[in-house]
C-alpha cells in the first residue's frame, strides 16, 4: 500500500468542487487516511513549493495556494500514487485528457484544482508537512476484498 498527499487547492474549494473530487478519489477505491481544511502560510508554501521557488511562476503559484482554503488529505491504496496522478490529468488543463479531474474541471495551469504528490520520496516529505503521525488514521474499509 502506498500513500500519497492531496491538496484539493483554493480553485476547488471556490467553485464548490470539493466534494465532487472527494467523491471521484474513494469511487476509484482510494481510502483517505487524513483529511483537514485548513489555510497554507507563507513558510509552508515555500517548503512544499521549494522546488520552484527560483522558476518564474513561483510568484503566481504562491499568492494562488495562500489565497483562499484548501482541503489536505492523505490516501492510500494499492499504487495510489500513479493512479491519483492518471485521475488528475496533466498539471496544463488544456492538455489533460477527458475523464481527468483537470481535463473536465481545469480551466487555468496555476489553478489546477487538485496536487499528489508525484513519487514516494514526495509523499512521504509532504504528508510530514501537512500532518503529523497522530493526524493519520489506520483502519481497513469493510469493501477493501472487493477492490
Amino acid at each position: 500500500m502506498e500513500r500519497s498527499l492531496v491538496l484539493l487547492k483554493p480553485d476547488a474549494i471556490q467553485r464548490g468542487l470539493v466534494g465532487q473530487l472527494i467523491d471521484r478519489i474513494e469511487k476509484k477505491g482510494l481510502k483517505i487516511v487524513g483529511m483537514k481544511m485548513m489555510e497554507v502560510e507563507e513558510e509552508l508554501a515555500r517548503e512544499h513549493y521549494a522546488e520552484h521557488l527560483d522558476k518564474e511562476f513561483f510568484s503566481d503559484l504562491f499568492r494562488f495556494i495562500t489565497s483562499s482554503p484548501i482541503v489536505a488529505m492523505v490516501v492510500e491504496g494499492k499504487q495510489a500514487i500513479s493512479v491519483l496522478r492518471k485521475m488528475m490529468g496533466a498539471t496544463n488543463p488544456f492538455e489533460a485528457d477527458p475523464g481527468t479531474i483537470r481535463g473536465d474541471y481545469g480551466l487555468d495551469l496555476t489553478k489546477n484544482l487538485i496536487h499528489g504528490s508525484d513519487s514516494k520520496e514526495s509523499a512521504e516529505r509532504e504528508i510530514g508537512l501537512f500532518f503529523t503521525a497522530e493526524e493519520l488514521l489506520s483502519y481497513d474499509l469493510t469493501v477493501g476484498q472487493w477492490h
